[in-house]
Parts: structure tokens; sequence; C-alpha cells
């Protein structure tokens, strides 16, 4: 008994012209970007990952849905061999999110207009390697950081314009105190600080860093550490002199003095003021005093104080333990006073008992 021949009844679809190819890369890009805006991922975020594919699209020359895996081996390889291992992985990360979303929402319309089957160019043979062993930020120490936040107070006080220096200086205080990303700080609105919450009042993190690419992640940040008497300082007495209107929905926390279209001081304003800082009050740490540091400030000193690691790990925003470790750096005392202050615990449990 032969076969019989079976007949694609589908209408056959000529070779696209240029024109079509390019419309629907297009409308491929831009739809893209609206899947993860809905994902509720940031506008930088995501000006980021169309930054990545549009630098290697400029490279292959033609739409990414016809690159391979030895393309994707001559890119890494070659062009971007010796590149920060930040922006390999950050490069690899966009292109496995790309197609990742022809894959899911094109992949028939694809075969159907060029032929082509969706098939991601990066496998596990030439992945980027995104485990990169971090940089240590080791932070000064308290009694450092006590005197350059004791002669950033002294200046507010001759400073040339009061408001911005005083917005300033409680930006870097919530990072020192309580670990508060400068971002996180900068997408603050003033109803963001719920009074009312906890024993010491609280942050609501609307913008936290999610990991991975996954959008922001929003936590609860209490005004422990002395935060809660700092950030009520900067509300009662110097909020007001921005002439911002505190009725109004979205009312930034930190605004910008000269009115930017977001309404929000920009997150270079705040980098560079502690840099200057640092330079006039700390000047062994100039250059070298980040706002990530301060954060790594925060983290040692509430677990030299007695905050176990989960805490930590909560009050930053780390979706993993290991990630809080890397933060934490301790005197190279500790292990030392850790084991006599065990000893001493034990000394005081048997002499209740032997009494």
């Amino acid at each position: 008994m032969a076969l019989a021949v079976v007949r694609d009844l589908r209408q056959a679809r000529g070779v696209p012209s240029p024109e079509e190819l390019e419309d629907f890369e297009t409308d491929v890009l831009a739809g893209f970007v609206l899947a993860r805006a809905s994902a509720g991922l940031t506008d930088g975020t995501i000006q980021c990952d169309v930054g990545h594919l549009e630098k290697v699209r400029d490279w292959f020359g033609r739409p990414l849905w016809e690159m391979e895996p030895p393309d994707a081996d001559v890119y890494f390889g070659k062009v971007l061999r010796d590149a920060t291992p930040s922006l390999r992985a950050g490069r690899a990360g966009a292109i496995s999110v790309f197609f990742d979303f022809l894959e899911l929402r094109h992949r028939a319309e694809l075969h159907q207009l060029t032929g082509r089957l969706v098939e991601c160019p990066l496998d596990e043979m030439n992945r980027p390697r995104a485990t990169v062993t971090p940089q240590l930020r080791i932070p000064p120490n308290h009694d450092e950081i006590e005197v350059l936040f004791a002669g950033w107070r002294d200046d507010l006080a001759s400073c040339r314009k009061f408001a911005p220096a005083a917005r300033n200086y409680a930006v870097a205080r919530l990072s020192a105190d309580v670990g508060l990303r400068i971002n996180e700080a900068r997408m603050l609105d003033l109803d963001d600080v719920r009074w009312d919450l906890g024993r010491f009042g609280k942050l609501n993190v609307r913008f936290g860093k999610g990991s991975r690419r996954s959008g922001p992640r929003q936590r609860m940040v209490p005004l422990i550490n002395g935060a809660d008497r700092n950030l009520r300082w900067y509300v009662e007495e110097v909020w007001g002199h921005f002439g911002a209107d505190h009725t109004l929905p979205g009312a930034a926390l930190f605004p910008s003095e000269r009115r930017s279209v977001s309404g929000r001081a920009s997150t270079e304003v705040f980098r560079t003021a502690l840099a200057e800082a640092t330079g006039r009050h700390l000047p062994a740490w100039a250059g070298k005093l980040t706002p990530h540091v301060l954060r790594h400030f925060c983290a040692s000193q509430l677990y030299l104080s007695g905050m176990d690691l989960i805490a930590v790990q909560e009050l930053l925003g780390h979706t993993w333990i290991a990630t809080t470790m890397r933060y934490i750096h301790v005197h190279r005392t500790h292990i030392e006073d850790a084991w006599t202050a065990a000893h001493q615990r034990a000394e005081t449990r048997w002499k209740g008992l032997t009494r």
C-alpha cells in the first residue's frame, strides 16, 4: 500500500522584500520594549538592553534572528575579547532575553516570513560567564565616617545653597545608615515615608534593584540606626525650601532645585556631592568612597553591632544571602573577639550552675 502525497493547503508566501523585513524588525523591537515595560522594568534597564542589542546589530549587519552560534563565537571571542566582564555579561543577557521574546511571540511568524527557526546563538559552550569575582569594596571604619559627616554638617551652616547641600547630605546618610541605593533614594516620593509603621517608621522602596533583569523589587526599609532622626530633620527643616507642593501625588522626596522634567535630583548629583565632601573632610578616601561603599559600611557596622545576616539581607534587598556576605567586612580581630565572647558566656553559665 503506497503512501498518499500530502499537500500543504496554506497559501505559499513569496520572498519578503527588504522593506518588509525592515518594517518587521522595527515592529519586533518595539514589541520587545513594550513587553519589558509591561513586566515592570525601569526605563533605564530597558534602554540599556536595547542599547546592547543595537550594538550587536550594528556589528552583525543583519537582523539578529539570523545570528547563529558561530557568529556569537566571533563576537564574544574576538570583538569583545578584552571588554570588561560586566559588559560581556550584560550584552549576553540582552541577547538571551531578546531571543526568548522571539521564541515566545514570533516563532511561527518568523518561520513563515523567512523560513528560519528561532535559536539563541548563545549556548553552554560560548555563553560568557556571569559569575565574575566581585571587586572588594572595603569601607572606612566608623570613626572615619563620623569625621566625614561631622565636617559635612558643619558645611551646611555656611554653604551657598543650603537646601541642595542638605538634601545631598541626607541621601548619603541613608546609604550609610540603612544601606539605601542611590537610585532607590532618588525614586522615593514624600508619601513613601511611613512614620506610622514599625517602631521608627519605614520607607516604602518601590524601585528596589531586581536580580537578572527581573524588574523592580519593592521592600519596606525600617528607619533604624538613626535614619529616622536624619530623615525627620530633612522633611521638617529642608524639604519645604524647594518650594514643592506636598499635596501633589508623586511629590519627590529628594527634588531637584532646577525643576527638571522628572522633578527629581539625578544620581550623578548625589555621587558628585559625596565625592566633594570626601575630598574636603576625608582626603585619604578621595576617589574611593562611593555611595555603594557606604552600603558596605552599613552592612558591616550592623553585623558588627549584632544584627544577624538574614536581617541585613532583608534590609539591603538582596535575593541571596551569599551576596550579603560579600558586603560584610569585619576587623582582623573579629574571630578572636567572637571566640573570647563565647568563652565568657560559657563561663558565666558555668558559674550559675555551680552556685
